[in-house]
C-alpha cells in the first residue's frame, strides 16, 4: 500500500509542481522580448517579492534603480509591474501618455468590503465613465464651496484660530503637535462633508480620529503589503476582515453622520456641503443601473476624504513645525524682549524670516487669507520646501497601463501596473541644488521671488493627479501662517534636538517628537 501511495503521490506533486510552473510563466512579462525594461531575476512563484523591502519600499526601489536604471521591471508575485524614476521617465508616463496611464491596478481587498460594482469611490476608482463622473463631482463641488469663493476659507481660517487657541492652551510646555493637527484638518473635511466641525474632546470626533490613524497603519503595514501581492491569502478564513478592520470601523461611525445628516437635508435649499450635494446627485440618478451616485459610493467617497485628506495635509504639517524648530534661521530663532527673569526666556524667540514676512504683509492681529499668499514668497517657498524635503507619499499611488506604451525607449504592455517614484523626482540631483537637505531657496530666484521648478510634484501629475491639490495648498498656507503669526516654535529646554529622518510605511512621518509654542 505504501509503495502505492508513493507510485500516486510522486507524479501528483510533480504534475502540481509543472502547473504552479507554467502558471507562473503565464504570468510573467516576456523580459527576454526586445525593449522590455530590465530587472532583477524574478523567484518562481514568488517573483522580486524577497527582493523588497515592504516597510521602506521607496528605499528599495532607489536602490534597485542603482542597479537597473530610471525604468525597470518587476514581478510581485503574479503581478508585472514597472518602476518609473526621475522627472522624465514619470511625465513621459504620466503627462506625454496621461490617458494610457490613468488607470489603477484592481484592488483584491475591494470585493471584501461588500460593496457593487458601482461603488468604488473616486481615488482608487478604476478609470471609466464612474470615475470620471465622481472626479468631475468632487472637484465641481470644491469649487461651489470655495476653491475660488470665501466659505471653504473660512472654515479653514476658523478652523486655524480654533487649533491656535488649543496650542495656546499648552501654555508653552512641551507636546507632541501631531494629535491636535489632525483633529484641526479632520475638522476642516467634516466641514466640507457634513458642514460642521467637532469640538477636540468629542468622543465621536475622536473615536473617527483614533479608527482614521487605525486604518492609515493598516493600509501601510507589513500584512497589508504581503496580502496585495498575494490575494489568495485573503480566502483563509477571517484574514480579510482583520486587514480591512478599522477600514470597515470608519465605514460604520460615517454611516452613523450621513444618517443623521440626511435627517435635517432640505432638498428645497442649496446644499449645505458635499454630502447634499451627493444626496441630490441619487435623488437624479435613480432608476438608472449605470449611474455611481449610489449610497454606498456615498460612503467610499467621504471615507477616502477623510482617510486620504486627512492624513497627509496633519503629516506635512507636522513636518512644517518640525521643520521650523530645527531650523531657526528660517523661522529666525533669537530671544523674545523679555526679562532674563521670565521663565520663558530660554524659550522664547523673536520675529524672523518667515514670521517677518507675516507681521509685515498680515499683521499681528488680522487673520491670514489666501489673497495674502501673492504677496509672501518667502513663505510660500518655505511651504513648498517642506512638502518636497518632507516627500510624504514617495511613490504616490499605483497606476496601471490601458494600452501598450513606450517610456524612454521601453516597451510596457497593456495591464502593467505602473510605480512612479516621486521621490526620485523631488529629489533629483540633476534638478536640485541641495536635494537632500531642507533649504527654501530652491523656490526662490535671484531676486527672492518665488518660482516652481518643473520637477515639484508631491500631488504627482496627469489625469490622476491629486483632486484635493487645491484644497491642501490652501490649508498648508493657512494653518502655517496663522500658527506662525501666534507662535514661535521651539525644541523643549532639555531635550534633544529630533531628527528630520522620517519613519518610512506608505506614508514618510516625522519620528516622534516635542516642541514649545511660545505665544508671541
Amino acid at each position: 500500500m505504501g509503495l502505492l501511495t508513493g507510485d500516486v503521490l510522486v507524479p501528483l506533486a510533480l504534475a502540481l509542481a509543472i502547473f504552479l510552473f507554467l502558471v507562473d510563466l503565464m504570468h510573467r512579462r516576456p523580459r527576454w522580448a526586445a525593449r522590455y525594461p530590465p530587472g532583477p531575476m524574478a523567484w518562481p512563484g514568488l517573483g522580486n517579492v524577497l527582493q523588497v523591502d515592504f516597510q521602506d519600499i521607496a528605499y528599495s526601489f532607489g536602490q534597485l534603480r542603482r542597479r537597473f536604471g530610471d525604468v525597470y521591471s518587476l514581478q510581485l508575485a503574479w503581478t508585472p509591474a514597472v518602476v518609473l524614476n526621475g522627472l522624465e521617465a514619470v511625465r513621459e508616463a504620466l503627462v506625454k501618455h496621461n490617458e494610457d496611464t490613468a488607470d489603477r491596478p484592481p484592488s483584491p481587498i475591494s470585493e471584501h468590503l461588500g460593496y457593487g460594482p458601482n461603488a468604488e469611490g473616486v481615488i482608487m476608482a478604476r478609470y471609466g465613465p464612474a470615475w470620471r463622473e465622481q472626479r468631475r463631482f468632487s472637484l465641481s463641488t470644491l469649487r461651489f464651496f470655495g476653491l475660488g469663493k470665501k466659505s471653504l476659507e473660512l472654515w479653514v481660517t476658523e478652523e486655524a484660530a480654533c487649533l491656535c487657541a488649543a496650542f495656546a492652551d499648552q501654555a508653552a510646555r512641551p507636546f507632541s503637535p501631531n494629535a491636535l493637527l489632525n483633529k484641526a484638518v479632520g475638522n476642516v473635511i467634516a466641514s466640507l462633508t457634513y458642514g460642521r466641525r467637532f469640538e477636540y474632546d468629542d468622543r465621536s470626533f475622536l473615536r473617527l480620529m483614533e479608527l482614521v490613524e487605525k486604518q492609515h497603519h493598516q493600509e501601510s503595514g507589513y500584512l497589508m503589503q504581503v496580502v496585495m501581492a498575494f490575494p489568495v491569502l485573503l480566502r483563509i478564513p477571517g484574514l480579510a476582515g482583520k486587514v480591512i478592520s478599522a477600514q470597515k470601523a470608519v465605514m460604520a461611525l460615517l454611516d452613523e453622520l450621513v444618517t443623521e445628516h440626511r435627517m435635517t437635508r432640505d432638498p428645497a435649499q442649496p446644499p449645505r456641503d458635499l454630502t447634499d450635494a451627493f444626496l441630490a446627485e441619487v435623488e437624479k440618478a435613480k432608476g438608472n443601473p449605470n449611474s455611481s451616485f449610489n449610497h454606498e459610493n456615498l460612503r467610499l467617497v467621504v471615507a477616502e476624504l477623510f482617510s486620504a485628506g486627512m492624513v497627509t495635509t496633519s503629516t506635512t504639517l507636522a513636518w512644517a513645525l518640525l521643520l521650523m524648530i530645527l531650523h531657526p534661521d528660517v523661522q529666525r530663532e533669537g530671544r523674545a524682549q523679555l526679562p532674563a527673569s521670565d521663565p520663558l526666556w530660554d524659550t522664547c524667540v523673536c520675529p524672523g524670516r518667515v514670521q517677518q514676512e507675516i507681521d509685515e504683509v498680515i499683521g499681528k492681529v488680522r487673520r491670514p487669507e489666501m489673497g495674502d499668499q501673492a504677496h509672501m514668497p518667502f513663505t510660500t517657498a518655505v511651504i513648498h520646501e517642506v512638502q518636497r524635503f518632507a516627500d510624504i507619499v514617495p511613490l504616490g499611488l499605483p497606476h496601471m497601463t490601458s494600452r501598450d506604451i513606450e517610456v524612454q525607449g521601453f516597451l510596457i504592455p497593456k495591464g502593467t501596473t505602473l510605480f512612479t517614484n516621486l521621490s526620485s523626482v523631488l529629489k533629483d540631483e540633476a534638478v536640485w541644488e541641495k536635494p537632500f537637505r531642507f533649504h527654501p531657496e530652491h523656490f526662490l530666484d535671484a531676486q527672492g521671488r518665488f518660482v516652481k521648478p518643473e520637477a515639484f510634484m508631491p500631488f504627482s501629475a496627469g489625469r490622476r493627479t491629486c483632486l484635493g491639490e487645491p484644497l491642501a495648498r490652501m490649508e498648508l498656507f493657512l494653518f502655517f501662517t496663522s500658527l506662525l503669526q501666534r507662535f514661535s516654535f521651539s525644541v523643549p529646554p532639555g531635550h534633544p534636538r529630533p531628527s528630520d529622518h522620517g519613519v518610512c510605511n506608505f506614508l514618510v512621518t516625522p519620528s516622534p517628537y516635542q516642541l514649545c509654542a511660545v505665544p508671541r
